[in-house]
């Protein structure tokens, strides 16, 4: 059974705190709960409860790499910013979204029912799938250049299943995505094995 978010995130901070503290120092505050629902009414919809937690734990990472192997967490602002510059580019290219099949593993290049939630800083982000259907919440990799693909492994699941992947990999320092946790002067990296 997956933990929460939060549960998870209480895992996250105390490794930083203790094993790296750099990292765990640039963590943004918490985002205001007024913030959180201005986002929701620009991007015309609830964020999943998990991203909620997310966002009131941090409102973002400010630190590039925290989830395997490189993913930045977004703050409130980006989130819209993101989705706005996304769904612009869907309706200049593509005209109307593109059909798609919600149980495919590879998914059309954007969709208006995506919240993404990281970055690679190459463009790259990481959503939740809010399209209403039998893996609503799944996490998929929204590449600018490729479209979106969905891998099956369970950490992509959910954003509460990433999250406790990665607190687990913490803790036992065990490889996740190819990965394993490294700290250098205080802060974390995810090291490809």
């Amino acid at each position: 059974m997956t933990s929460s978010a939060a549960a998870s995130w209480a895992r996250i901070d105390a490794w930083l705190a203790q094993l790296a503290p750099t990292t765990f120092s640039a963590l943004a505050p918490p985002a205001e709960r007024s913030a959180i629902a201005a986002a929701e009414e620009a991007v015309g919809r609830p964020f999943p409860e998990s991203l909620t937690q997310c966002l009131l734990r941090h409102d973002g990472t400010g630190y590039a790499g925290l989830l395997p192997p490189f993913w930045e967490l977004l703050c409130t602002q980006e989130i819209v910013d993101i989705w706005d510059e996304r769904m612009q580019i869907t309706a200049d290219v593509f005209g109307d979204e593109e059909e798609d099949d919600p149980d495919s593993e590879d998914g059309p290049w954007w969709h208006r029912m995506w919240i993404p939630f990281a970055t690679d800083s190459a463009a790259n982000h990481l959503i939740v799938d809010q399209r209403q259907y039998r893996r609503t919440g799944r996490i998929g990799n929204a590449d600018h250049e490729m479209g979106c693909w969905f891998d099956s492994h369970p950490m992509w699941a959910s954003l509460p299943a990433l999250l406790e992947a990665t607190a687990t990999a913490l803790e036992t320092g065990e490889s996740l995505a190819g990965c394993l946790p490294v700290v250098k002067r205080g802060e974390l990296y995810w090291e490809v094995v």
